[in-house]
């Protein structure tokens, strides 16, 4: 049984062992993290190439070495040589960072979810990595129901946040104030890109 987690990893290095499609898929996941990204492989794809060219991942073009997962928070391993993926997998837990081994969930602390993302709003469905069919199939049901009005839903609560904590020191009473929030008809209106609208509500209920 996984439990389910999400990591701050501004700042933190990443390492990624491989430079295939699988190794791609896991870069493309930490973009945006803040997490220093490096990855390690002979040859690497040309989104793994373009992203170097952009600064915004570190590439070593060689194999993997004893010492690459030294002072790293998190390690995928991406490659097809078993004898590595072990490899990897044993360095990880000597230097105490988590790993990710694809497709072994033996050689695993960690598996990583189909994520849907709306703005700041994540939504992780795993199924502890028996079927990442069925788990891919359940977030894109989620994900037709979860829209982009719920990432601008989030950014007015977060820009409202500090206000809401000022405004309505009791807990009790702030989390009712969450709730008129939530079930008033502000996503109805940031459906219609009613931005504007969707303020003047939210303003309505926040000083009401």
């Amino acid at each position: 049984m996984f439990y389910p987690i999400y990591l701050n990893l501004e700042n933190k290095r990443v390492v990624v062992i491989g430079g295939g499609e699988v190794a791609e898929r896991k870069v493309e996941s930490l973009i945006g993290t803040g997490a220093a990204i490096t990855v390690i492989s002979p040859e690497i794809t040309p989104l793994l190439d373009s992203l170097a060219g952009e600064n915004k991942i570190r590439i070593h073009r060689r194999a993997y070495a004893t010492g690459d997962c030294e002072g790293a928070a998190l390690v995928f391993s991406a490659t097809d040589d078993a004898d590595v993926s072990r490899a990897v997998f044993s360095e990880a837990a000597t230097a105490g960072a988590l790993v990710n081994t694809a497709d072994q969930p033996e050689l695993c602390d960690f598996i990583m979810p189909a994520v849907v993302r709306r703005g700041d709003v994540a939504i992780a469905v795993s199924t502890g990595g028996t079927s990442p069919g069925l788990a891919a199939q359940l977030r894109n049901k989620i994900a037709g129901i979860v829209g982009p009005e719920y990432a601008l839903l989030g950014e007015l609560l977060s820009q409202s946040r500090r206000e809401i904590r000022c405004r309505v020191p009791d807990p009790l009473q702030r989390k009712a104030l969450h709730n008129r929030i939530l079930n008033s008809d502000i996503i109805d209106r940031l459906k219609r890109n009613d931005r504007a609208g969707a303020e003047r509500r939210l303003r309505e209920i926040i000083e009401s």
